[in-house]
């Protein structure tokens, strides 16, 4: 038995699962733990880590390891996403990460992103062709699925913290504000040519984004299981009121609305503008909620990599 490690060092949340994996390679998660950092707060155009966010993220490391050393046999991977890859001090980061906590981490490009995304979702969902979408707080991958297998996918350096720093998206949204955001995503997708292939598919969204906007109607429709979005669909019309409901609020008023955590409130906007934006430009009719991503991947490739020993 085997306890297997995932360290996600994300644009916003920094997240913890360990995975019991037998001898014939099944696997099951045992803990899960999440921290929101916030590594991009403040890296501005220059896309610099400001000494504040490096030092949350590594606090939530230490309290990490804290956790996982309790269990045997550990094997830990780290790998980190957008925040890193953008930074232009990246190196600062990663290097006082190893001398502190002992652990190597992985930088995946935006394409490796993009490409554990869809590993990490594809067999979980019903759907053969669409369009996966996450939302994260640095960037925002998109890949095209046809037939359940991966045709393209990119990275763009559009996330929550971003668009929301950006354009002033964290309190009261001007109407001006919202229209040059939105004008600005929509710019970026039209530089992506195979993009306007998969006209009206569904859009598969994970990240934080994602949960937030399924938790807050999953609350509306007064779900039990809140968390529980495997598979759950929102309607383009759900969206857009849940969207209206939210450029209504000032930052006070958001963070009072059942499903929306506090701390999520100031960027959320930002965040799900991409999604409103992508769903305009493929005319998109519903939305399919994953509880997958990268770190699925991540286990699928780790699997991988010990049958072949």
């Amino acid at each position: 038995m085997e306890n297997f490690v995932i360290i996600d060092i994300g644009s916003n949340s920094v997240r913890m699962a360990i995975y019991e994996i037998d001898a014939a390679g099944n696997y099951h998660e045992v803990k899960r733990m999440k921290n929101d950092a916030r590594l991009s707060e403040g890296m501005g155009a220059n896309n610099i880590l400001q000494f504040s966010a490096m030092k949350r993220t590594i606090a939530a490391l230490h309290r990490f390891q804290t956790e996982y050393e309790q269990f045997p046999n550990v094997v830990v991977r780290a790998i980190a996403t957008a925040a890193v890859r953008q930074a232009q001090n990246q190196a600062d980061l990663l290097r006082s990460i190893k001398d502190e906590l002992g652990i190597e981490v992985r930088v995946l490009s935006g394409n490796q992103e993009a490409y554990f995304d869809y590993e990490g979702v594809v067999d979980r969902i019903k759907a053969h062709d669409f369009v996966l979408m996450d939302i994260g707080g640095a960037s925002v991958e998109i890949v095209h699925v046809r037939n359940r297998k991966a045709i393209n996918y990119v990275s763009l350096p559009t996330g929550a913290v971003k668009t929301t720093e950006r354009f002033h998206l964290q309190n009261q949204v001007t109407a001006a504000n919202f229209f040059v955001a939105q004008q600005h995503i929509i710019e970026q997708f039209s530089k992506i040519g195979w993009l306007g292939h998969p006209a009206h598919y569904p859009i598969v969204l994970i990240g934080g984004a994602a949960r937030t906007l399924a938790r807050i109607n999953r609350r509306r429709q007064h779900f039990r299981r809140v968390d529980e979005i495997q598979n759950y669909q929102l309607t383009r019309k759900q969206v857009e009121r849940t969207m209206q409901e939210l450029l209504s609020k000032k930052l006070v008023e958001r963070q009072q609305i059942n499903g929306l955590e506090s701390d999520r409130a100031d960027v959320i906007i930002g965040g799900l503008i991409n999604l409103t934006a992508v769903m305009d430009f493929i005319d998109s009719k519903r939305v399919i909620f994953s509880d997958g991503g990268v770190r699925e991947g991540v286990i699928n490739e780790y699997l991988e990599q010990r049958t072949q020993v």
